[in-house]
């Protein structure tokens, strides 16, 4: 089967201006505005009124801009939406219609874009071209083409995404401060990894090389097929690579497979991505379904790299030092990966340390389940449940939403969680001891 194709109207650019894209925004922050009053209105009839309509509204409205504004607006609210922790439910099921939101490009535009990077028309590049896109995402859409009778994929950005991403940030700001409960100033540092990543994104070349690279580098891992790439018909906005037939991983798992299908597709994610954070120390750092597809032989393949993030050394010691600690680890040990992490602060009070290293051993113990064990049912609802419970608990208490963490948890846990639960999707059961993390060895 191949991409789903999603019928849109078509668009001619990605925004008219900065100054449409801030007043769609400053009108946004008036409906959320209004919201709240009349959340707080209704509160004072009936205190005991939860924050559910409220969350609900804001969600609603929120994510109707980020789709309308698309390009890396639209790829917030999909990064939001893969963290079941950070945000109330509300917010993360709406912005979830995120993973398959965005208008495609008009066909003059196509040919103009190839105008621009080529000097040339698509049909005078490829053999074959398919105007009409076969799948559309935040910041790109695919379309089919053919060349030498090899069948292509090639990913053409929307024009100016790359050009509206700081400024898009900025006005996304607001918004994140009510959110997610901090300061600018707290705030500021994950903005720029998450700044720094999105550009990233919107250089093709640099996603042609992490892509190579990555695929040869796991080449030997069961289960899994990478794409080639054709750097003579790439550039930084416009990208070709080999064309993978195979069903979506997210229809693949609705078409109800055995379970042995299910382990084998469970067993290559955990194997691609305990290889990526174990032995490279980088990861293909946006698990959604939308980026992976199941072929014929039940092989997994992988078709987008634009999000690659680099494990610094002292990070990965410090960070699964705490998941899969070595025997007769104590404390002062499990505190100290914890300063090292910034998720304690030489500035806390013995109180406040005590408070954080209570319910960050409580949030680890749930994340490391999958380590324990030389095989993990991530199909069980209760381990599942058990972290998007904690991450509810998390959102309603006030300390926790102070700005705690190294800037390198955005990417990693976003990895991590998304894998987590994809595999629950799958109910997949994966033989995790594979892979030592102590010894860096497959075992």
């Amino acid at each position: 089967m191949e991409l789903t194709i999603y019928p849109m109207k078509e668009q001619n650019s990605m925004s008219v201006s900065k100054v449409e894209r801030s007043m769609k925004l400053l009108g946004t922050g008036f409906k959320v505005g209004a919201n709240y009053i009349k959340h707080y209105s209704k509160k004072v009839v009936n205190p005991g009124k939860d924050r559910t309509d409220l969350d609900e509204a804001n969600a609603s409205d929120i994510y109707d801009t980020l789709s309308h504004l698309k390009g890396s607006a639209l790829k917030v609210a999909q990064m939001l939406s893969m963290d079941k922790g950070i945000l109330p439910g509300a917010y993360s099921e709406k912005f979830s219609l995120a993973l398959n939101s965005a208008p495609p490009l008009s066909g003059p535009l196509i040919i103009k874009t190839f105008q621009r990077h080529f000097g040339k028309s698509p049909f005078d590049i490829y053999d074959t071209f398919e105007m009409k896109a076969s799948h559309a995402a935040s910041i790109g859409q695919v379309h089919k083409a053919t060349k030498d009778g090899v069948h292509l994929a090639v990913k053409i950005q929307y024009p100016g995404v790359a050009d509206s991403i700081s400024s898009d940030l900025k006005m996304v700001k607001p918004f994140a401060f009510r959110l997610l409960g901090m300061s600018e100033s707290e705030l500021a540092v994950y903005l720029k990894e998450v700044e720094d990543k999105l550009i990233e994104e919107t250089d093709y070349v640099n996603e042609l090389q992490q892509g190579t690279f990555i695929g040869n580098a796991c080449k030997e891992i069961e289960s899994l097929r990478f794409p080639k790439y054709f750097p003579e018909y790439s550039n930084d906005r416009i990208l070709t690579m080999e064309w993978l037939e195979g069903q979506p991983l997210r229809d693949f798992i609705a078409s109800n497979p055995g379970q042995e299908k299910r382990n084998q597709i469970g067993q290559a994610l955990w194997d691609f991505y305990s290889f990526q954070q174990h032995e490279l120390k980088l990861i293909h750092a946006d698990p959604h379904p939308g980026n992976f597809l199941v072929d014929n032989e039940g092989n997994l393949a992988i078709v987008d790299f634009g999000c690659v993030k680099e494990i610094p050394q002292d990070f990965y010691e410090a960070f699964f030092g705490l998941v899969y600690p070595p025997a007769g680890t104590g404390l002062d040990k499990m505190q100290e990966w914890m300063f090292q992490l910034e998720m304690l602060s030489r500035k806390d009070d013995p109180e406040k340390i005590k408070f954080f290293t209570s319910m960050y051993l409580e949030m680890i113990g749930l994340f490391g389940k999958p380590y324990l064990n030389d095989t993990f049912d991530f199909g069980d609802p209760e381990f599942i449940n058990a972290l998007y419970s904690f991450g509810e608990k998390a959102t309603k208490i006030p300390e926790l939403r102070e700005a705690r963490g190294s800037r390198h948890f955005i990417y990693v846990n976003r990895t991590n969680f998304g894998l987590y639960n994809i595999l629950h999707e799958l109910k997949a059961e994966v033989n995790t001891g594979k892979f030592s993390f102590q010894t860096g060895e497959v075992v």
